[in-house]
């Protein structure tokens, strides 16, 4: 037995929503039929009614905390990855900043066996780049590798030393593998919560300047350069970022990168006091590097979007601005955030922003997913474009309740999720 979904409506490339069908058998799209199908099709079959929805890719997330092991009161990977599919997305990569933090094949084995048993989506584990991410030794590359990691990273902090980092391109380059970087010098952030900006100068706070990150950006992309490696940077915020990146990237250096809804749609003259769920790593910059993010993803020098879904305690962010952790949820918001503030008001085609949450991720990392094709694994998300609803964090299947959107009136909500042709969320 296999799968109808009917009645509903895929993009043709030129951003025109046209009536299809699709056809699901053994975990795969069998059939793309344009407009209705005959009954006597369906006979026999599973038969979902798609009207007036959206049939698109499973949407792809190459930057989320699932915290587990070791933060389990902030999130686990059963809870993350329910929030991960009511926001549409059937393919994560989690970070390794867990406790134990994921830099041996042990650790590697204990989240994909409770990804297997207990995520309902596809969970792709990082690996870290030093032993315990202190910056000291390299972890073995080959046997994380072998263990089941796509990619090497330390998010979470910077990889201090430049020498370092290039031994890790190096290692990483020879076994075909990226490396994906937080990038902040730590001598420059010590004891700030916000960036160097209107918010900081109006409470007296220590500033977070734009050039922690981008002296990083800078650094690791002659490294890149010098050893070959594929140079992805995490969570891109500054205008500095995004001119250097997009200089690399003209003069044919493999470098991607990634921005954040929140880093699109927020600057930290909308923070509108000392809340901390207005407080995110790197932190809400200016108006000016909002612009430039925008600007660096719509010209492609930032290639993908991500949330960076870190979920936090309500008890943890209590305690104010400068004392509670970075990090705000993102998994059920993202694409109704982008859909309204970007499609909606047509700054963007649907394709556009779809594309880079989908084709473009699996792209950038050489993924197996990410499209609706014939033969492709049946990974779809049906979305209702029309239905307006309110942020509401008490809904979210998240653990985390901190968000800076609560209250936010957006359309573009997923309504259900697929992987492998199994419906693993609904919110009928």
């Amino acid at each position: 037995m296999g799968t109808w979904i009917v009645n509903g409506q895929i993009l043709d490339g030129e951003n025109n929503r046209v009536a299809k069908s699709v056809f699901i058998e053994n975990g795969r799209i069998a059939k793309i039929v344009d407009g209705e199908v005959a009954v006597k099709d369906t006979e026999g079959h599973e038969l979902i009614d798609a009207a007036g929805q959206l049939i698109a890719p499973g949407l792809i997330d190459m930057h989320v905390h699932l915290r587990e092991p070791g933060f389990e009161h902030k999130e686990t990977i059963a809870t993350g990855t329910r929030s991960a599919a009511r926001g549409g997305f059937t393919t994560i990569a989690c970070m390794p900043n867990t406790r134990p933090v994921i830099d041996t094949p042990e650790t590697v084995k204990y989240v994909l066996d409770k990804a297997e048993s207990e995520g309902i989506v596809r969970v792709l584990p990082y690996g870290c780049i030093t032993d315990n991410q202190l910056g000291r030794e390299l972890t073995d590359f080959a046997a994380l590798k072998e263990a089941g990691v796509f990619a090497f990273t330390d998010d979470g902090v910077g990889v201090q030393s430049a020498q370092m980092m290039k031994d890790a391109m190096t290692k990483a380059a020879a076994l075909g593998m990226p490396v994906v970087a937080h990038c902040e010098d730590n001598t420059l952030v010590v004891g700030a919560a916000v960036t160097e900006g209107a918010f900081a100068r109006k409470h007296g706070l220590k500033g977070i300047p734009n050039e922690s990150e981008a002296i990083h950006v800078g650094r690791d992309i002659l490294l890149a350069e010098a050893t070959g490696v594929h140079y992805h940077v995490c969570h891109v915020s500054t205008e500095q970022s995004v001119r250097l990146i997009r200089q690399a990237k003209q003069l044919g250096i493999k470098v991607t990168a990634e921005v954040c809804p929140h880093h699109l749609l927020l600057s930290d003259e909308d923070i509108p006091g000392m809340d901390a769920n207005w407080k995110m790593n790197p932190p809400l910059r200016t108006p000016k590097d909002v612009k430039a993010c925008i600007e660096g993803l719509e010209d492609g020098t930032i290639d993908i979007v991500v949330t960076d879904h870190a979920p936090h305690s309500e008890e943890e962010k209590a305690k104010g601005m400068e004392a509670a952790p970075f990090g705000i949820v993102g998994f059920e918001t993202a694409f109704p955030l982008l859909y309204t503030k970007f499609v909606l008001t047509g700054q963007w085609t649907l394709q556009f922003l779809l594309d880079r949450m989908t084709v473009k991720p699996a792209e950038v990392f050489e993924l197996d997913w990410g499209t609706l094709k014939v033969g492709a694994a049946a990974d779809i998300v049906l979305i209702d474009l029309e239905a307006e609803k309110e942020v509401d964090p008490s809904e979210f299947l998240s653990k985390g309740r901190n968000t800076p959107f609560t209250g936010w009136k957006l359309k573009g909500w997923p309504t259900q999720t697929m992987v492998a042709g199994r419906v693993v969320w609904s919110e009928a």
